[in-house]
């Protein structure tokens, strides 16, 4: 069977892409993954509890996972260009107001909801140009854009925690909001892949269609329609849970560390160590993936298992040396997720539905984000203890890979079944032309 498709060019200019994708990476994601840093600030400030602090990281998770659906809509109506352009404005425009101060529901507005909607409006389109530019070394790309999460977060633990100290957690929003002015300008350089006559060429199409690409603009809807793959379906349910224990040890690391009676810096450099062994994980994991040693889902399960381990051992002991080593584990293995998590959405609706899908995806997966953060507040202003946030996370890791499992087997099962699909279709246009046909049948 062929079509007749533009192929994604897998280099050329799609290296640009990549490092365009970097930044926005390290503008969003890192910023977001530093917000524990001014949670002992914010708490002390307006004298609240944990959890009431907690709603601000909260909100923006679950902005940024709401918005999704939305941005990915926009994306295929504009372009990548312009809704990166004004998700920076709109990222900038929240941290500068939120350094105004004037009170704990204005943060839930800036911080949270204009903060995560501009992080969605940037991060999703920047993820789909990755994914359209590249085939063959989609996942080294990918991990190479998205370890700018990690390069940037290595930076922005001391550095915020040094803004802080000098201009108070105020004046550091400030600043970090003018710093994400630059999304704007990593939104200029994403160039449109578009279908020419030159780039057309017969190509046939893999199983899990590679060598796709979207159809021409007027043809590209958002398909809320996936929702009916029952592989689908699992793989947002390992969504949902995945992301309730994802963000809970970066806003609780740090007061956990604080806790124990550590400096303030050393804490910082704990997300630090944190972040270039989630850069190691997503070169490394990405490098794998590539050689396709492992299905996607399959290495999946493994790390996410393993990550959701790590997190229980994690508050075991209250050494300082033992806490550095499970959170370097914890990174790595963090990374390793965050590498492949996304691109295996192309393994289940092909890439024709991948910013659909990637949309539906976070969009289910702001009801874990929602959920995570405040639940482990409670739990800790219930115990007393910040150990208790760690055993959620873990739990709840653990039982998302066995969606992923599910996920995998119908995934197998349905690639199984499209051969004898092809086989029943050749048979009856046989029938039809009064023609016999053989081959092996199929079970």
């Amino acid at each position: 069977m062929t079509s007749r498709r533009a192929r994604p060019p897998d280099g050329g200019y799609g290296w640009v892409v990549v490092m365009s994708a970097f930044f926005v990476m390290g503008l969003t994601a890192a910023v977001l993954k530093n917000f524990g840093l001014f949670f002992v600030d914010i708490q002390s400030h307006y004298r609240i509890l944990t959890s009431t602090t907690s709603w601000i990281t909260a909100t923006t998770i679950a902005t940024f996972h709401l918005g999704a659906p939305v941005a990915s809509a926009l994306t295929l109506q504009f372009s990548q260009r312009v809704v990166i352009t004004v998700g920076g404005l709109l990222s900038a425009s929240g941290m500068l107001l939120a350094s105004l101060d004037l009170s704990l529901p204005w943060l839930y507005v800036t911080m949270g909801i204009l903060q995560g909607t501009g992080i969605a409006f940037s991060w999703i389109p920047a993820n789909s140009m990755v994914s359209h530019y590249f085939v063959h070394w989609r996942p080294i790309a990918y991990a190479i854009a998205s370890s700018g999460e990690c390069v940037f977060a290595i930076m922005f633990g001391p550095f915020f925690q040094w803004l802080i100290e000098m201009y108070s957690w105020q004046g550091a929003l400030l600043i970090i909001g003018g710093m994400q002015l630059n999304l704007c300008v990593c939104g200029a350089l994403m160039r449109p892949l578009e279908m020419n006559q030159s780039s057309v060429q017969e190509t046939k199409d893999s199983l899990e269609g590679d060598a796709t690409m979207l159809p021409p603009k007027k043809k590209a809807i958002f398909q809320c329609s996936l929702l009916r793959k029952p592989e689908l379906s699992l793989y947002i349910l390992f969504a949902i849970f995945a992301a309730a224990g994802f963000f809970i040890p970066p806003l609780f690391l740090v007061p956990f560390a604080n806790s124990l009676g550590m400096d303030r810096y050393w804490p910082a450099f704990i997300l630090s160590v944190l972040a270039l062994a989630d850069l190691a994980g997503r070169l490394i994991c990405g490098w794998i993936a590539n050689m396709r040693l492992l299905r996607n889902l399959q290495l999946l399960t493994m790390v996410v298992t393993l990550l959701g381990v790590v997190l229980l051992l994690l508050p075991i002991s209250h050494n300082y040396c033992v806490i550095l080593l499970f959170a370097s584990l914890y990174g790595f293995l963090f990374g390793c997720v965050v590498a492949i998590h996304v691109t295996t959405i192309v393994d289940i609706v092909s890439l024709e539905g991948f910013d659909s899908g990637l949309g539906l995806f976070m969009l289910f997966r702001s009801i874990g984000g929602f959920i995570g953060p405040p639940a482990a507040g409670w739990l800790v202003d219930e115990t007393k203890d910040y150990s208790s946030a760690f055993y959620l996370s873990g739990l709840c890791l653990i039982s998302s890979a066995v969606f992923v499992v599910l996920a995998d087997r119908r995934v197998q099962r349905r690639r199984a079944e499209a051969p004898c699909v092809v086989q029943a279709i050749s048979q009856q246009e046989g029938r039809e032309a009064g023609k016999a046909s053989s081959g092996p049948g199929c079970l």
